[in-house]
């Protein structure tokens, strides 16, 4: 395993660290402020002006659609092993991987049109979802089961002659909430009297097709994230066409092993940026208050901590490097106990990390002047979203069993 920066990567890290400094960085409290006067204005389901202006600024500089590999209609998307140390620097600001079109779930669900969905939805949906023209949902979990074994998912997708109706209901869509969502792309039971991992499948529903319904946002530990969201939406009597299915009845969970780890190992990364933010914040506070008669940095307990979290950020960081080459070299379905590992590390350790550095900087760090009160918030949900850490863990454990008791 080699994890050299090659060239492109190093000229790609170089102006994609100049852009953060230049647009990025700069314009984090405009962001904040532009959300807070929509709400104010009594819609916070607004698009902010600044990310897309900062958009246009990404494209034009080439730094755009960069996580997606092997796709004739994306030449500029890198491999995962390539594209991890820019999608760790976007994760270092809640709002930047939408700047480079690099965000979830639309980057997931463009995995899905490139490699499972027909030319024609391709052409409908995957160009201008690649433009940054729309956005997207992915619409799985649900409310009333244990979505963590999905093969529990209820939501019933029926033929009816040359269409599919779609009844049901889901929650934590995240980006249903934001008008410029378009699409969805829809898990639900096709084919409920087959083995239990073909009852499944996949299905491209315009998110303006008549039955659908958006109940509510949910917020997490109180925060909207509006313009984006995370809705509960209801489906009655949703039809689509047949050709809107993905790859065929009962397919639905190869396809979601397909997005899944790609999805999965972006989050890690982006939780490795995180994580290197909270640290450098915690750093400075460190060094510019004086308690007791000494800077907060001198004291042994904090070097203890700082040291802890560097020691803790470069295991993740190279693990998720570890995962990243795996999937490159010999696909998702090989690498998959590495990216579960990940997926279990990345986010806990960054909690760990942004836990030291609000406890440093006291009560600013649970207030909105920093951004660590909200990146903890988005990092504890980490750790239930694309997956548990005890199913992940349960995961690891079979397939260490398997080495040595191949039957269990």
């Amino acid at each position: 395993m080699h994890f050299d920066y090659s060239d492109q990567v190093k000229a790609l890290r170089g102006r994609l660290l100049a852009f953060m400094d230049a647009h990025v960085y700069p314009n984090e409290r405009r962001f904040l402020d532009e959300i807070a006067a929509n709400r104010a204005a009594g819609n916070p389901w607004v698009p902010t002006k600044i990310v897309e202006e900062l958009k246009v600024k990404a494209r034009a500089a080439g730094l755009w659609n960069l996580f997606l590999p092997r796709s004739e209609r994306a030449p500029e998307g890198l491999s995962n092993l390539e594209y991890a140390p820019l999608c760790e620097i976007m994760g270092r600001v809640s709002f930047a991987a939408e700047v480079f079109n690099c965000s979830a779930p639309d980057t997931g669900n463009m995995e899905v049109f490139e490699r499972y969905a027909s030319e024609a939805l391709k052409d409908r949906w995957l160009e201008p979802l690649l433009k940054g023209e729309m956005r997207s949902a992915f619409l799985m979990t649900e409310p009333d089961v244990a979505s963590s074994d999905a093969t529990n998912i209820a939501c019933r997708i029926e033929r009816d002659g040359d269409h599919y109706v779609i009844n049901g209901r889901k929650w934590w869509s995240s980006g249903a909430g934001d008008p410029r969502c378009k699409v969805y792309i829809i898990m639900g039971r096709s084919n409920p009297d087959a083995p239990a991992h073909s009852q499944q499948s996949m299905i491209v529903v315009p998110a303006d097709t008549l039955g659908i319904t958006v109940l509510r946002a949910l917020p997490v530990f109180g925060y909207d994230d509006a313009p984006h969201g995370h809705m509960e939406v209801s489906l009655t009597n949703v039809r689509v066409p047949i050709e809107n299915l993905l790859l065929g009845e009962g397919r639905g969970f190869e396809i979601a092993q397909g997005r899944l780890g790609p999805g999965r190992i972006h989050h890690c990364m982006r939780s490795i940026g995180v994580a290197e933010r909270a640290l450098e914040l915690m750093c400075h506070r460190l060094a510019s208050r004086v308690a007791f008669g000494e800077p907060l940095a001198m004291q042994g307990v904090w070097r203890e901590r700082i040291a802890e979290s560097r020691i803790a950020i470069e295991q993740a960081r190279l693990l998720t490097l570890k995962a990243a080459w795996m999937m490159d070299v010999v696909g998702n379905k090989v690498a998959r106990n590495e990216i579960a590992m990940i997926k279990v590390v990345a986010p806990n350790v960054a909690l760990r990390v942004l836990d030291f550095a609000i406890q440093a900087h006291g009560g600013a760090g649970v207030s909105d002047d920093f951004p660590l009160a909200y990146a903890y918030a988005s990092q504890r949900t980490l750790r239930l979203a694309d997956g548990p850490d005890e199913v992940h863990r349960d995961a690891i454990a079979k397939g260490e069993f398997r080495k040595f008791i191949p039957k269990i």
